[in-house]
């Protein structure tokens, strides 16, 4: 017989613990509470039934971990030495992964942990390669309960695009061109065109005026060679001084020398740059436009075209290449995609056009009309 399934409830904030306590409970049943300090709450969890609930890296008194592992609870202790939190409920954003900039970006947490990833892939040490694993399960619990209110548009691209260069200008107008739209722009991220879109959606509110201040503050620190503090820095006090919806990126350490841009809203950073990849594709249905870019941005393209070959036309998303000459010459991607494309679905699915305000009109065209 199939037994009933418990409705579970994610805690993950002292506040929301005390909500539910105060609600009435008498059972912990279902419970995943993610660190969260409850050491001043002993005397509560004595009071509820511990069976079926899980308790990620929280801060416990040892009666109260007692009495949850011998009513039937899971308790997974916090890890030492770590310099991130494995069991973390929300995402990153750009002041957490930067706080102590001021000392050099050595200093940030950013920095120090791209540091741990590397002596985890030097020794790899079985209790590092979980901390990693149970750090990006976390990451993709938050993405996961995030509003799934606009569809997301994924804009790649490569990271060596410099502020200042017109490439860069025309990624901003697009992040702005979509977010005003109402739509969600996920990126990979990095710096270059990646940063470009984050920063054109966090200016949707903004006139043509207050972008071109922002770009002429920023072309101030056009890379993040040869400092990415410098370059980090000049994109915190344009985030200061233009607040703004930046939609959302999905980094990762794995390239640990592209450092995340500042400008994503809700950043969610993975170790597993395969896993990342598969998010950012998977979450990217209202269709993928991309920028030039280099191998990373090629691997996405026929990441993204793969599950398109194989799809019926209800399960196509739109492919939108930016920049003929350059999809057809420089890196000549357009006519292999034209011959998979031959007498299938995806030949409606795939396109290829030289301005970011045709793949913008693209997107807009392929989405429901309660979408755009």
């Amino acid at each position: 017989m199939t037994q009933p399934s418990i409705p579970h409830v994610d805690i993950e904030s002292l506040a929301h613990f005390d909500e539910i306590l105060a609600a009435g409970a008498t059972s912990m049943a279902g419970w995943r509470v993610q660190s969260v300090d409850l050491s001043g709450r002993t005397a509560a969890l004595l009071g509820l039934a511990p069976t079926g609930s899980l308790f990620l890296g929280c801060t416990l008194d040892d009666q109260a971990e007692a009495w949850i592992r011998g009513g039937g609870g899971l308790v997974f202790p916090a890890i030492p030495e770590l310099p991130f939190d494995p069991y973390r409920g929300v995402l990153y954003d750009a002041d957490e992964l930067y706080a102590g900039l001021d000392a050099g970006y050595e200093a940030t947490p950013d920095a120090r942990i791209y540091a741990w990833s590397r002596q985890h892939d030097e020794k790899g040490d079985t209790s590092r390669t979980l901390a990693a694993a149970l750090h990006d399960h976390s990451i993709a619990d938050a993405l996961h309960e995030m509003p799934d209110g606009r569809p997301w548009i994924g804009v790649m691209g490569g990271h060596g695009i410099k502020r200042g260069d017109p490439t860069y200008r025309s990624a901003v107008l697009l992040g702005r061109s979509l977010s005003r739209a109402g739509l969600t722009v996920a990126t990979g991220g990095g710096p270059g065109a990646m940063e470009a879109a984050n920063l054109g959606s966090s200016l949707a509110a903004y006139d043509d005026a207050a972008l071109d201040t922002a770009l002429d503050l920023l072309a101030a620190a056009p890379s993040f060679r040869p400092s990415i503090g410098a370059w980090a820095g000049a994109g915190m006090a344009v985030r200061r001084q233009f607040p703004g919806d930046g939609g959302v990126s999905i980094p990762t350490w794995f390239y640990g020398h592209e450092p995340p841009n500042v400008f994503a809203s809700s950043i969610a950073k993975y170790f597993s740059n395969a896993q990342r990849e598969d998010v950012l594709l998977g979450r990217a249905r209202g269709g993928i436009i991309y920028l030039p870019g280099a191998a990373g941005t090629v691997q996405e393209i026929f990441q993204a075209v793969t599950p398109n070959y194989y799809g019926d036309p209800a399960t196509q998303i739109p492919i939108i290449l930016v920049g003929v000459d350059y999809w057809s010459m420089t890196l000549p991607v357009w006519p292999l995609l034209q011959t998979l494309a031959a007498n299938r679905a995806m030949a409606r699915s795939v396109h290829l056009v030289d301005t970011v305000d045709e793949a913008a009109a693209l997107v807009g065209q392929s989405l429901p009309t309660g979408g755009r």
